[in-house]
């Protein structure tokens, strides 16, 4: 039987007392706690359908060990509620099947904390952390850069 650590992570402004064994990843963790839009996808860091907020910054949560999160904020999809990001998704039908949607917004979520008017290039070098197969990149371009026009974030550290 494999040893368990209690780790203190705060998850969408909420704290959780999780136990974890030292081989845990945080998507999994995050999906254990009923917090599913960070996506299994490839589980090797390339498709970034599972990247969440770490402190602020765009992370796969599939390459970050559970342990890893400790005295860490975390953001899922879950924790941005109905954001502009996403209404500029569906307003630019920026998706197709969706599966990979979650973890493109909290791409451009961290993009736009870090950037709040970032150019094409850019938007286009950070999109490229994220695959999608059904769909082409260009909606989503356009729907990041019509959105960096028209919004600003409300606090700093959403």
């Amino acid at each position: 039987m494999a040893h368990t650590y209690l780790v203190s992570i705060k998850i969408n402004e909420r704290m959780y007392e999780i136990s974890v064994s030292a081989f845990d990843i945080l998507l999994d963790v995050l999906r254990r706690q009923g917090l599913t839009g960070a996506k299994p996808g490839c589980r090797n860091g390339d498709c970034g359908a599972c990247t969440i907020l770490m402190n602020g910054r765009p992370m796969k949560s599939c390459l970050v060990l559970a342990i890893e999160g400790e005295d860490s904020e975390i953001t899922t999809i879950e924790g941005i509620g109905a954001s502009p990001i996403q209404k500029a998704f569906v307003d630019h039908f920026a998706f197709q099947c969706g599966y990979c949607t979650p973890g493109f917004i909290m791409n451009i979520h961290g993009l736009l904390l870090q950037n709040p008017a970032p150019d094409k290039s850019i938007i286009t070098e950070w999109l490229s952390s994220n695959i999608c197969r059904c769909t082409g990149y260009k909606e989503i371009e356009e729907a990041v850069l019509l959105l960096n026009e028209s919004w600003q974030f409300p606090e700093k550290n959403q």
